[in-house]
């Protein structure tokens, strides 16, 4: 579990990352003060990188439905923090209590954006029509994407509406599986090999993560 955590911690909350486009903010009309030597962007923010997580849900009728979100985060050592406004997604949470988060990852990069497009609301089929499938989790009453190698299975354990008028939903994770083709040799998953996307706030496009830079809690030690 260790391993994939560095990943969820890269935010703090989750918000929907499909037909919601950010519109770029007018520095000339801000009322932010200009910072010296730098381009101001006003109220605009960029958090990098944003996990491409995607959440699978059934609805009242057993249909698996997907929607990829970003600024998602972990917010305790087992537990999934992230704020949704209204969307299928949420309908069904509040329903089965319960869902599932895989990773979009190079090889799935169209579906997945697919995913965040195409509301299940309009199109209740979209898993088969984007050409994936989904089974049953054995753990809770949510679907795993068969062809994301790695899940994570949660129950909702907190699920309350914010005053900005969204869903501010706590999961907690009851069990993590990942197929043999994303693991090292000891048995542990590895980043490299999933591939996982981000999503690039800065310019609404998608990077894959891949190469290790350093070790953490160790490439720092040379300034103790």
């Amino acid at each position: 579990m260790k391993k994939i955590l560095p990943l969820l911690a890269l935010a703090a909350t989750l918000t929907a990352c499909g037909t919601d486009k950010a519109e770029p903010t007018n520095p000339a009309t801000n009322a932010s003060t200009q910072v010296p030597g730098r381009k101001n962007f006003g109220a605009k923010g960029v958090i990098t990188p944003l996990p491409a997580i995607m959440i699978a849900t059934y609805d009242s009728n057993g249909n698996p439905d997907v929607m990829m979100a970003a600024w998602g985060g972990q917010c305790g050592p087992n537990h999934i923090c992230f704020n949704l406004s209204e969307h299928k997604t949420t309908e069904n949470l509040r329903l089965k209590k319960a869902f599932t988060v895989s990773f979009a990852s190079k090889d799935n990069v169209a579906q997945s954006d697919y995913f965040g497009i195409v509301s299940a609301n309009d199109v209740p089929d979209k898993v088969k029509r984007s050409g994936f499938s989904a089974t049953k989790s054995p753990n809770v009453d949510a679907p795993i994407i068969n062809e994301y190698p790695l899940t994570l299975e949660c129950r909702v354990i907190e699920m309350e509406q914010t005053s900005l008028g969204e869903a501010r939903v706590v999961g907690e994770i009851v069990n993590m599986s990942a197929e043999a083709a994303v693991l090292d040799e000891a048995g542990n998953v590895d980043l490299g090999k999933l591939q996982p996307i981000v999503f690039d706030s800065s310019r609404n496009i998608y990077r894959a993560v891949g190469d290790s830079v350093g070790q953490a809690w160790g490439s720092g030690k040379k300034y103790q």
